[in-house]
């Protein structure tokens, strides 16, 4: 189940970015989860994601356990504490459930070190070379916002599967994919006034380019608003949006996010398809929820959006969102929050040549959260 490499070439399309550290694409994304098992079937049962490998104490780790599950180029790691103590436990104990890796898939891990933190980057892990009888990897890192970190993975010598101290994980429960094929964005929710900050930081430390940026007048409601800025580095395949809040009359969603986070995290990940429809379908029928979508919105979407491939009654039955840019359309839908926290979330996107983010959809959605936030009395 290695990612393959040769879909993921270097053509630049954000000619911005400086582009001074190569990146090859999201490696995996790692959620810190007070019970990693039970995550693990969750996403395996309900998102069709394929088991591939595992560490813990069978493997010789003492302290925690971690399982690895893919779908086609997305890449989740799960890992829980295995005795009390530690940073892992106290990472849940303050955030809940959350993301706290984003690592990124690099042709040499000691030169991407180097590079950030010459630049101003905080360090989180000097550059380790870890080896097995499938080869070597080696792994660095660096702080990002919160307590989030970015690891640098160069795995052009190691052909387990995995990363070295993790063994091949197969067991006979392998509900089937849903068609989901990478991480198209990650969108990152930081306090007051800090958006430019963090946009700057990957400007400055990673080469990023801002691609759009959307103030309290493109992303409001009667009640909340909202800021935020998409950064990307120069092949697109890794865009970070970087949303704040604005004054509102009420408590915006990236408040209460902060609220119950306890501090800036990884809000959203959009994982794209090539067939909403059936994937909407599939996860819903397996108990996924979804934000609900007034009927009444499809009332007018075509007249916004003009003509497109699928016929309307779907996505109206499913509740998925339309837009369009210059470049073509996109068709979107975010689930409510998948923790007890109202913290993380997911959003399925499949974009028809579109290359922006459903701004035409904003106010239907955040009056959809805004809908989930006053049943939870955090409005």
């Amino acid at each position: 189940m290695a990612i393959d490499k040769t879909s993921l070439e270097l053509e630049k399309t954000v000619p911005d970015a400086e582009d001074f550290l190569p990146l090859l694409g999201t490696d995996y994304v790692e959620l810190y989860v007070g019970n990693a098992k039970q995550a693990a079937h969750y996403y395996q049962a309900a998102w069709g994601f394929q088991p591939v490998a595992y560490a813990g104490l069978e493997t010789g780790l003492k302290d925690r356990v971690s399982y690895v599950l893919q779908q086609d180029k997305i890449r989740l790691v799960l890992t829980s504490p295995l005795q009390s103590g530690g940073d892992i436990n106290r990472h849940i104990d303050a955030h809940g459930d959350g993301v706290k890796v984003v690592a990124l898939w690099v042709d040499d891990a000691a030169k991407s070190h180097e590079e950030t933190v010459k630049r101003g980057a905080k360090s989180y892990m000097e550059p380790e070379k870890f080896t097995d009888e499938h080869g070597e990897a080696v792994i660095s890192g660096i702080h990002t916002y919160g307590e989030t970190v970015h690891l640098f993975v160069e795995r052009k010598n190691y052909k387990g599967a995995f990363l070295p101290g993790y063994k091949e994980w197969n067991p006979s429960y392998k509900p089937a994919p849903l068609g989901l094929k990478y991480i198209d964005h990650m969108v990152g929710n930081v306090g007051w006034n800090e958006m430019n900050k963090w946009c700057e930081f990957y400007a400055k430390v990673m080469g990023f380019a801002q691609l759009i940026s959307f103030d309290d007048s493109d992303i409001s409601t009667d009640y909340t608003a909202l800021m935020s800025k998409v950064m990307s580095n120069g092949n697109g395949r890794i865009k970070f949006p970087i949303n704040e809040p604005a004054e509102g009359r009420k408590k915006s969603q990236i408040e209460e996010y902060i609220d119950f986070y306890n501090g800036a995290g990884v809000q959203h990940i959009a994982l794209a398809t090539d067939n909403i429809i059936e994937t909407v379908g599939e996860l819903k029928a397996r108990g996924v929820e979804f934000l609900y979508v007034p009927e009444t919105y499809y009332d007018t979407v075509l007249d916004r959006v003009g003509e497109i491939d699928e016929d309307l009654e779907p996505l109206k039955e499913l509740g998925i969102l339309i837009d369009r840019d210059d470049e073509g359309y996109l068709l979107q839908l975010f689930t409510k929050p998948v923790l007890d926290r109202p913290t993380m979330f997911f959003e399925i996107i499949q974009r028809k040549g579109a290359q922006s983010f459903g701004k035409g959809n904003f106010k239907a959605l955040f009056e959809a959260i805004e809908r989930e936030q006053e049943m939870r009395g955090t409005l």
